[in-house]
């Protein structure tokens, strides 16, 4: 049995619960309460931005060398930790076991590539005039306020955190109130590396208080945000009136094109195991599957096969493939998808309900003939349902991948170079993988276009969003 350990907020250097109203944490594959979450007050915000202040002065004046050799300790902790903790996320979010400990180690390859970057953010020189110089420095932002979501409670807070401290700020993150564990594990396991204790400051509780208040205050810099479009659209607003970068990585539809020149059963098994994953409750995820009119009976007919023999169940039990959606919210939003979809003459290939009446676990659900109109091709399912639609020639596939307002991932198969041409160029996406169902990596940029959001996470890009250019100009004396 494993023992569940409650959540807390870190601040100023402790462990507290807070003074703040708290809420539960549901386990979603049983509906127990885990334990209370703690809720931050306006004086818990700010005794933690007066501790960022503290903290950034302290870290952004090491050298990018030291902060780079206090973090990999960090990483290597969370590395051998990955066993423990990993049950935790399960709990909270319900995705099989070994899927929250390879998240883990994902973590960790995150951080580390983030914060080598910060050994590699050179200036410039600028070729001047004789008894002058002239350079370009690459200075931290400053105190950082990042918000994570429930879907990758580790790897997501990894992602910001990674960066900010790469980039030699200090942070205050708030993480998701359904999986606020993760968090605190993370940071447990920097701060036993050695990281100075106020850099990283720890929240929790109402969401929308929070966040308006942090963005507000004249200490908090930049601001990097994962979460659904709409939350997004509003920070972003705030934001903007506060005059301060951000970061948005938003929802997506992601388009998966499939062509009739290709192995239409590899592509269906390989498309259902992408899908399925996590409950569908990716931002990545293969979510509207094009398929050319030659090959569509064949996908169905295999996709649908797929989806039938996932093991659904309790993510700490041995086998299962899919857990739980994470809360009620989902439940509702997937049943009224399906539900609408039926109306306007979609079929049910497979699925389309609940399983059981205790834990909030949905079929792996299979849509075909879904019309333009329903809203399960229009609006981000975030779950187990995947609509399949039909398409004759390239311009026709284009258009269904191009016609919503998201641009996070997409994916496309096919054995002609010239079609893969045409849609690495042509798909409006932040992110295309062509014949595989692979995304980014901890050294590749991650990010959208369109209402999916701006900036990027990863890669070569990684620490720009909490970095400035401070051009200098010196006039040489005796």
């Amino acid at each position: 049995m494993v023992s569940y350990k409650a959540p807390l907020m870190y601040i100023a250097g402790e462990w507290t619960k807070g003074s703040g109203k708290p809420k539960d944490v549901i386990n979603p594959a049983t509906e127990e309460v885990l334990a209370q979450l703690p809720g931050a007050t306006e004086a818990d915000l700010d005794r933690a931005l007066e501790s960022t202040q503290r903290g950034f002065k302290a870290w952004s004046g090491l050298s990018a060398e030291a902060r780079c050799d206090i973090v990999m300790k960090g990483c290597q902790i969370l590395r051998e930790r990955a066993a423990e903790i990993a049950p935790h996320i399960t709990m909270e979010q319900g995705k099989p076991v070994e899927e929250a400990r390879m998240e883990i180690i994902r973590a960790a390859s995150i951080i580390e590539w983030d914060v080598q970057q910060g050994r590699r953010a050179y200036g410039t020189i600028v070729p001047s005039d004789p008894g002058f110089n002239r350079f370009g420095l690459k200075l931290p932002i400053g105190p950082v306020a990042a918000f994570t979501p429930w879907n990758f409670p580790i790897s997501s807070p990894g992602r910001k955190l990674g960066a900010a401290l790469g980039a030699g700020c200090s942070v205050i993150i708030k993480s998701s109130e359904e999986t606020p564990t993760s968090t605190c594990a993370l940071v447990e396991c920097l701060l036993a590396g050695g990281l100075p204790p106020e850099v990283i400051n720890v929240v929790s509780g109402n969401s929308s208080m929070i966040s308006a208040y942090l963005i507000a205050s004249p200490v908090i810099r930049a601001i990097t945000f994962t979460g659904s479009t709409p939350v997004g659209k509003h920070l972003a607003k705030l934001c903007a009136e506060a005059m301060k970068p951000a970061v948005m990585e938003l929802g997506g539809h992601s388009p998966v094109i499939v062509f009739d020149d290709v192995d239409v059963a590899a592509i269906a098994k390989q498309g259902a195991a992408g899908k399925f994953r996590n409950a569908g409750q990716i931002c990545t995820a293969p979510t509207r599957f094009i398929v050319q009119e030659k090959a569509h009976d064949a996908f169905v007919e295999t996709f649908v096969n797929a989806a039938k023999a996932i093991k659904i169940g309790n993510g700490l039990d041995k086998g299962t493939q899919m857990g739980p959606l994470a809360n009620p919210r989902r439940m509702a939003a997937l049943e009224a998808m399906v539900a609408d979809a039926k109306a306007k003459g979609a079929t049910i290939a497979t699925g389309g309900s609940r399983i059981g009446n205790r834990g909030y676990f949905f079929e792996p659900t299979v849509l075909t003939d879904v019309p333009d109109d329903a809203d399960v091709v229009n609006i981000e399912p975030f779950g187990p349902i995947a609509p399949v639609i039909r398409f004759n020639d390239l311009e026709e596939a284009i258009e269904i991948a191009n016609r919503l307002p998201y641009g996070l991932c997409s994916y496309a198969f096919t054995n002609s170079q010239a079609r893969s041409f045409e849609l690495a160029h042509r798909v409006e996406s932040g992110i295309m993988s062509l014949n595989h169902f692979g995304t980014s990596q901890a050294d590749t940029p991650f990010g959208g276009v369109k209402e999916s959001g701006y900036g990027r996470e990863g890669g070569y890009e990684t620490l720009d969003a909490f970095m400035i250019t401070k051009f200098i100009s010196q006039k040489i004396t005796a």
